[in-house]
């Protein structure tokens, strides 16, 4: 049995909870990751918690737990999750308390940036914008080592970038969202005649005119509202990062020719890669952040 400390990785996701412990000087080496569905009240997920720590079968100490919240978090506070609003206003640290150890709570993209800055494809960087498009589109940026997190915890809410001033606007969801997320690339396949964002994309690599139409418009608006935030910040490289980032193969010529077209000379080569962790970085961030404490954001 391990003597070193482990730490308890929380990923929360509006249909999902994914759990894993690692040793809090290797946070990327999650043991056993298990999937639950979403709990559906905090107390359901204070349960769940309590009894992943009992269960667990290595006897070393427990030394923190971080986790991930798919909305604004400010501290340990949950202030406002779309698709969980049962945690609304509930402080995780006292949720969680039973369980005696330190929380750490976060953004989901914020820890997947922290994963990515201190062991992925951001390590040894002090500036890089990372976009997670998935369901929805979560971002985060680091600058000069720390990751932004503005006066409430909610800086760089990127899928609210719009580049349409007609545009009404929605409660739950920001413009980029609906053109550049994967429910607008289901809407988009359904339109064309597909049966969801995959088969659009598929149908793109084939060569279906109608198709390279349709991810023509999410890579421009994705470029076009994405070289704002690089003229603001001037990143040293990009990361992407959710389900959607897997098809950069047929959306990044718009992206880059947007970028392009937006951007001065001096800014138009901005890196742009893929995250080193993929679906894995909110866990792996949850587990470096249950390391590193209430300061976690304080990359270097």
């Amino acid at each position: 049995m391990s003597t070193v400390p482990h730490v308890l990785a929380l990923d929360l996701g509006g249909t999902s909870l994914r759990a894993g412990f690692s040793p809090v000087d290797a946070p990327a080496e999650l043991g056993h990751v298990e999937r639950f569905p979403a709990p559906e009240t905090g107390e359901a997920l204070r349960e769940k918690v309590l009894d992943l720590i009992a269960a667990r079968p290595d006897a070393a100490a427990l030394v923190g737990i971080g986790i991930t919240v798919p909305g604004l978090v400010e501290g340990t506070v949950a202030r406002w999750v779309p698709n969980l609003p049962l945690l609304d206003g509930v402080d995780l640290a006292d949720l969680l308390g039973e369980a005696g150890v330190p929380v750490a709570a976060g953004n989901d993209a914020q820890m997947a940036m922290l994963a990515e800055a201190t062991l992925g494809a951001a390590s040894g960087l002090d500036d890089a914008i990372l976009l997670a498009i998935g369901t929805g589109i979560g971002s985060s940026v680091l600058s000069g080592g720390r990751i932004v997190r503005g006066g409430r915890g909610a800086a760089c809410s990127f899928g609210w970038a719009s580049a349409d001033t007609s545009d009404p606007g929605e409660d739950r969801s920001g413009w980029l969202e609906r053109q550049a997320a994967g429910r607008a690339l289901d809407k988009l396949g359904h339109d064309a005649g597909f049966a969801d964002g995959a088969a659009l994309i598929e149908a793109a690599r084939a060569g279906d005119r109608d198709a390279n139409l349709a991810i023509h418009r999410v890579g421009t608006a994705l470029g076009t509202t994405l070289a704002g935030a690089v003229a603001l910040l001037d990143p040293q490289a990009v990361l992407l990062a959710g389900g959607v980032s897997d098809a950069i193969d047929v959306l990044g010529p718009s992206l880059r020719a947007a970028l392009t077209r937006n951007l001065p000379p001096h800014l138009r080569e901005i890196l742009i890669r893929p995250g080193h962790f993929g679906p894995r970085a909110g866990l792996v961030g949850a587990a470096v952040a249950a390391g590193l404490g209430p300061e976690w954001w304080r990359v270097r």
